[in-house]
């Protein structure tokens, strides 16, 4: 399976269904935590239901639809990110991604959207545009687009149901002009 280095002790590699169970030790041992912004918590009860999730990833892969990632740093899953669909018509996708609370403050997630955008976004699928979407309070998520220099696009209201509750989601933005000309 192709991994993308993020540096010595991180890398991403796809994920696979040998993976499903270190991925539900993960989400599970993480569930308070996570659930204050991501609405599938509910959903995931038991390792199938990861694997089922892993099992829809592979068919994205294989449907050319983009490429889920774990994020493996010395030696343990840390967390994921992927994109939700490509619109190869219009050259554009959305990253989503989660961590564990216990790998926060690291840099791995900041690391490893900018690996995905080289490597896969900006690189080898040549997508023009890149979006991501996090709830207006989400202050952690909402850094790795600040920090990699996205641009606000604006917030869309009540955008997302989060069990009892609607939530505004801050939306940023990336061309590829714009993301090469950093890189540089």
């Amino acid at each position: 399976m192709r991994r993308i280095p993020i540096n010595e002790e991180t890398f991403l590699k796809q994920l696979e269904l040998s993976d499903a169970a270190e991925m539900f030790w993960l989400t599970d041992t993480n569930r308070p935590y996570l659930k204050e912004w991501l609405p599938w918590l509910n959903f995931t009860k038991r390792v199938e239901d990861t694997s089922h999730f892993i099992q829809r990833t592979i068919q994205q892969h294989n449907d050319n639809q983009g490429i889920h990632y774990g994020i493996w740093h010395n030696g343990r899953l840390a967390g994921t990110l992927g994109v939700h669909n490509i619109d190869w018509i219009n050259k554009k996708t959305a990253i989503g991604y989660w961590l564990g609370a216990q790998f926060q403050g690291k840099g791995l997630m900041t690391g490893a959207v900018a690996a995905y955008m080289d490597q896969l976004i900006f690189g080898s699928w040549g997508l023009e545009k890149v979006t991501i979407q996090a709830a207006t309070e989400n202050y952690r998520s909402r850094a790795i687009p600040e920090r990699l220099g996205f641009q606000l696009e604006g917030i869309l209201r009540r955008n997302e149901f989060l069990y009892d509750h609607f939530v505004d989601h801050a939306v940023y933005s990336m061309l590829k002009e714009e993301w090469l000309a950093r890189r540089s």
